[in-house]
C-alpha cells in the first residue's frame, strides 16, 4: 500500500540524500530511514534475482541497508554524477560482490536496529512476478519505476485528502492512464454526483497533475532536469510487459 513520503523532505531526493549523508544534519538518521523506506523493495528484487534462497536474500537486503546506515555509503553519492538509481544499483552490486565469498549474511546490530522491512509480503509479491527472462538489473529498474509511481499516487492521494476530495480521487484514479470510455466515465459521474462534463474535467485535471508529479519525482533523482524525458522513457520501457 502506498504511503505518503515524509513532508520534511518534500524538496528533492538529492536534498534528502545530502541530509542523509551529512552526519551533522539534525535529521540525518530520519533522512536515511526515508531513503530505505522508498527504495528497499527494488534492492530486494535485485538481490532475490541473484540469490536462490529467500532467507539469504532477505538477510543480504537487511545487511545492505544496515551498512548504508552504519557506514554512510550514501556519503559517496554525488548529485553531479547523475542518477541516484544508478548509484544505488552500483552500490548493491558492489556489496554483493564483497559478500559473495562469505556464503552467508551476517545480521548486524550496533547502533542500528534491524529495519522494519516486510519481507513476507515482499517474497509473495516477488513470486508473482512473470517467469520471464528479465535480468536482475531490469527487474531492479522495473521495481524502481513502480516505487516512483507509488510515490506519485501517494502524493495525489494526500493532496486530495487535504482538499477534502479523497472520495473523488478513489473513484477517478483508475483513469490516470488511458482515456476512459464514455460509459465508464458516466458511471463515475453518477457515483460522484457530477455531470458527465464535470467528471471529464475532473479526470483531465487529475491526469495532468499526475503527469506533473511523475516528472517531479523523476527529476528528484537526477542531477540534470534536462534528463527527465530520457529517464521517463527508460522507466516506462522497464514497465512494459516482456515477451515470453
Amino acid at each position: 500500500m502506498s504511503t505518503p513520503g515524509n513532508d520534511r523532505f518534500a524538496t528533492t531526493r538529492w536534498s534528502l540524500i545530502r541530509a542523509a549523508a551529512d552526519r551533522g544534519h539534525p535529521e540525518s538518521a530520519e533522512a536515511l530511514a526515508e531513503l530505505c523506506r522508498v527504495y528497499w523493495y527494488p534492492v530486494f528484487c535485485f538481490v532475490r534475482g541473484r540469490v536462490p534462497r529467500a532467507e539469504d536474500a532477505q538477510d543480504l537486503t537487511q545487511e545492505f541497508f544496515c551498512r548504508l546506515l552504519e557506514k554512510r555509503t550514501v556519503e559517496r553519492a554525488d548529485a553531479d554524477r547523475g542518477r541516484f538509481r544508478a548509484f544505488l544499483l552500483t552500490s548493491v552490486k558492489n556489496f554483493l560482490a564483497n559478500e559473495w565469498d562469505k556464503q552467508r549474511a551476517e545480521k548486524r546490530g550496533g547502533l542500528f536496529k534491524l529495519l522494519p522491512l516486510d519481507f513476507e509480503s515482499a517474497e509473495s509479491r516477488w513470486s508473482l512476478e512473470p517467469a520471464d527472462h528479465r535480468t536482475s538489473e531490469s527487474q531492479f529498474e522495473r521495481e524502481w519505476a513502480l516505487a516512483l509511481l507509488d510515490q506519485v499516487i501517494a502524493r495525489l492521494r494526500a493532496e486530495a485528502q487535504a482538499a477534502g476530495k479523497e472520495f473523488h480521487f478513489e473513484v477517478l484514479q483508475r483513469f490516470l492512464v488511458g482515456a476512459p470510455a464514455d460509459s465508464t466515465l458516466a458511471e463515475a459521474a453518477v457515483t460522484l454526483g457530477l455531470t458527465p462534463e464535470a467528471a471529464r474535467q475532473a479526470t483531465h485535471r487529475l491526469r495532468q497533475r499526475y503527469k506533473t508529479l511523475l516528472r517531479e519525482e523523476i527529476a528528484q533523482t537526477l542531477s540534470d532536469p534536462a534528463d527527465v524525458d530520457d529517464e521517463l522513457k527508460r522507466l516506462l520501457t522497464s514497465l512494459a510487459t516482456p515477451s515470453v
